[in-house]
């Protein structure tokens, strides 16, 4: 059944498999965005499916991370890329990746349908994605063990995952619209705090699930600052001074929370689809950082994560301030004044 519908509703379906997140929030953007954020977000989760299969060696991660940048730019075959792919997929991989890859062809017919802009915008973000995750894997061994280095070695690692997603939609967005283009320069300052705020909100909810992939993604030197130390991070093991760093990053968070806002003001109120579509995000990480705060002691995402009540209340809150910048700025302040102070 599947194959007989397009590649545009197939698309639709699979969204819905891999994100029910973003299955949720990109239908809120206009018709001719939709589609290709869809097509975007996809093509950034096959380039996410190879770095996490771990039955995958690092050479091998690294040249399909690699074809697949040539796949999406039009210069490799995608049906022999999924083909080769496909069969080394481990019960590791998600049901729904795997479908993704095995009807990848699918997604990149879509991917070279779109303009010339656009193709260039998704295959800039594929590239530095997919080579800057590649980075990360080889340093994945002393994850387990410490952490990543530091502060920086976070938000380099956010800016692969994260940040470059919101440079790719800003330029997606500017493309659409030439009143939002007006502030493409001040947008793109922003666009990478965006990315970072949702990846820290990810990576703080997920540091268990984490864990027991042996893969860590929080900056020793936080800890250390407060007087512990990563290689003795474990579950149900919680310390008043693992406490204080959760505090610190939950602020750094807030502060990139904050930019997010700023971004979103600069989108003209008429564009309440793209609005809605930030402000959907942004409202469900405030709400999810506002539970890791009140529980830092949590020992499994479940825990932390927000209700199908809390998902709803957050939209229809966004909805009702999506146009009014006054009312904005009042709901993120309200729903933030509990979190740690901005870190200056």
């Amino acid at each position: 059944m599947i194959q007989q519908i397009s590649d545009e509703a197939y698309q639709s379906h699979i969204l819905q498999g891999v994100s029910r997140t973003f299955a949720l929030t990109i239908p809120q953007l206009p018709s001719p965005l939709c589609t290709v954020v869809s097509n975007a977000y996809l093509l950034c989760r096959i380039a996410d499916t190879i770095e996490d299969e771990p039955h995958l060696t690092l050479t091998q991660k690294k040249q399909f991370s690699q074809e697949f940048i040539h796949v999406v730019t039009g210069d490799s075959r995608s049906d022999l890329f999924s083909q080769a792919l496909f069969p080394l997929l481990s019960n590791d991989t998600l049901v729904a990746e795997r479908e993704l890859i095995f009807n990848m062809p699918r997604v990149i017919r879509l991917t070279h349908s779109y303009t010339t802009q656009q193709r260039h915008a998704i295959s800039r973000c594929v590239r530095i994605m997919a080579t800057g995750m590649g980075r990360f894997q080889h340093n994945q061994h002393d994850n387990t063990i410490t952490g990543l280095k530091n502060q920086l070695e976070m938000d380099r690692y956010c800016y692969y995952v994260a940040g470059v997603v919101g440079e790719m939609l800003t330029d997606l967005f500017c493309d659409y619209s030439p009143l939002i283009a007006r502030h493409q320069e001040s947008l793109q300052k922003l666009a990478v705090s965006f990315g970072q705020a949702l990846q820290m909100t990810n990576i703080l909810k997920d540091i268990w699930e984490d864990y027991h992939r042996g893969v860590c993604w929080l900056p020793g030197d936080v800890f250390a600052s407060k007087g512990f130390d990563l290689r003795n991070l474990s579950p149900n093991h919680y310390t008043p001074a693992f406490g204080a760093g959760l505090a610190e990053l939950i602020g750094n968070t807030h502060k990139h929370l904050h930019n997010a806002l700023r971004y979103i003001i600069l989108i003209p109120p008429d564009e309440t689809g793209i609005r809605r579509f930030c402000l959907w995000a942004v409202s469900m990480a405030i709400l999810t950082l506002r539970r890791i705060n009140k529980r830092r002691d949590f020992c499994t995402g479940q825990q932390v994560k927000i209700s199908r009540k809390q998902v709803k209340t957050a939209i229809l809150v966004s909805n009702l301030c999506t146009r009014n910048d006054t009312c904005l700025r009042l709901m993120f302040y309200l729903l933030t004044r509990t979190l740690p102070p901005i870190q200056k």
